[in-house]
């Protein structure tokens, strides 16, 4: 396990400035599997599976740690492909649990 997936999701309360520059540069770095930072505003990654089943199995994994996390990203499910999106709307933009969260999605596989 990544030493970001082995981290919690801290709820975020507001009032933070999301992460910027070199901040998510070096975070980007230790998250790697392909995670792209968009925009500095949100982390984008596809999934590829063999089939619908392996997807939405997948997508239910991701859904159940959403939930005991407290961190929603936005889904999207297709036959095959799974497409995660992650950011922190209170601050609209990125903290450090959305790493965190992306790595947890990862271990998910």
């Amino acid at each position: 396990m990544s030493e970001l997936a082995a981290k919690e999701c801290v709820p975020c309360r507001g009032g933070v400035p999301p992460l910027k520059g070199k901040e998510l540069t070096d975070l980007q770095s230790k998250l790697g599997g392909d995670w792209k930072v968009v925009g500095e505003h949100h982390l984008e990654k596809d999934y590829s599976f063999k089939n619908f089943r392996e997807a939405l199995d997948f997508t239910n994994r991701v859904g159940e740690m959403a939930e005991k996390q407290g961190h929603h990203p936005d889904i999207y499910l297709a036959w095959g492909k799974v497409k995660l999106t992650v950011w922190t709307h209170k601050i609209d933009g990125l903290t450090e649990s959305d790493f965190v969260f992306a790595a947890k999605a990862d271990a998910a596989l």
